[in-house]
């Protein structure tokens, strides 16, 4: 069940109404590639400079089913670094200072030994950046985009060339907007699909995630998280649960060439809404290590009690 993740692996420094953390893991590939792993074997693709650290790389070393053979070091660089200041509302977020370090050089190189990947995610990079990769796996059995508001304003039309290859897209609710000029998120989600993928998953926060498919719709809340101390990476680590979960399920169901089922998307909702709940209870990916499989087990139950009618 080949699973692979591409896109940045930053240094962060993190402040919120809880504390300040600085100098430690991020990037949108490393909370994929975290979250995933409890699901599914994952291989990342990115690049970091010469100033990633033993203690970076030893927190990476705590997902034993993260592949980073293709963790390219680059070490006449520097890692990507970003800084951020979160409030008490935690939809307000400050960016303090923006780094790109290997970010500003060219893209890492796929290893050969990945090519057969089936399970595709392009985590949050510029659209010809993620285009250029998603070439590499004529094979796929699924790709899913994530994108953001910045690529939307500066680089509409590779985002929309890209959106025509992929079959699923990653966004939240103010960037599906942006995407399509409708406020509403079931709108925007039947607009998205117009421009080419099959399905689009809209996060909305505290408020859940919707599901707009050519199949059908759903819907899910949040899970109800007493302890935020950091939200950033929930939504990285949201769609890990969710590519982790497809593709171990397609796999272990045998599906061969078949795709990826509306059930089976429905379904990975609640994986990558769990696990964010999570990730958003320490610094980085402090609570992600120290995860235990049951833990995610009894959660899972419990938010399947929750969300459950008859």
């Amino acid at each position: 069940m080949p699973l692979i993740v591409t896109g940045t692996i930053g240094i962060d420094t993190i402040e919120t109404p809880y504390g300040k953390a600085e100098q430690v893991l991020g990037g949108s590939c490393t909370y994929f590639a975290a979250a995933a792993s409890f699901f599914a074997p994952v291989r990342m693709v990115a690049a970091v400079g010469g100033d990633f650290d033993d203690h970076a790389r030893t927190t990476l070393a705590r997902f034993p089913n993260v592949c980073v053979q293709g963790l390219e070091t680059r070490n006449g660089s520097k890692t990507f670094a970003w800084g951020g200041k979160y409030h008490e509302d935690w939809n307000v977020r400050e960016t303090l200072f923006t780094e790109l370090g290997v970010l500003a050089e060219a893209p890492p190189m796929t290893p050969q030994e990945y090519r057969d990947s089936r399970y595709v995610f392009l985590a949050n990079s510029h659209p010809s950046v993620q285009a250029d990769l998603l070439s590499g796996f004529p094979d796929r059995t699924i790709a899913v985009v994530d994108t953001m508001d910045l690529w939307i304003d500066t680089a509409r039309v590779e985002l929309l060339a890209l959106l025509r290859q992929v079959d699923g897209v990653v966004l939240n609710d103010q960037e599906a907007a942006l995407l399509t000029g409708h406020p509403n998120p079931l709108t925007a989600g039947k607009a998205i699909l117009d421009l080419g993928p099959t399905f689009a998953v809209i996060k909305k926060g505290e408020h859940g995630c919707l599901l707009v498919h050519r199949d059908g719709v759903a819907a899910l809340p949040a899970y109800p998280t007493e302890t935020v101390h950091d939200p950033t990476g929930a939504g990285d680590s949201f769609g890990g649960g969710l590519m982790g979960h497809i593709a171990r399920t397609h796999a272990e169901q045998h599906f061969g060439d078949e795709p990826v089922t509306f059930e089976m998307i429905r379904q990975g909702l609640a994986y990558g809404t769990v696990i964010a709940s999570f990730t958003v209870e320490a610094f980085s990916l402090d609570r992600l290590a120290k995860l235990t499989k049951q833990e995610l087990e009894d959660r899972l139950a419990a938010f399947k009690e929750l969300v459950r009618l008859d």
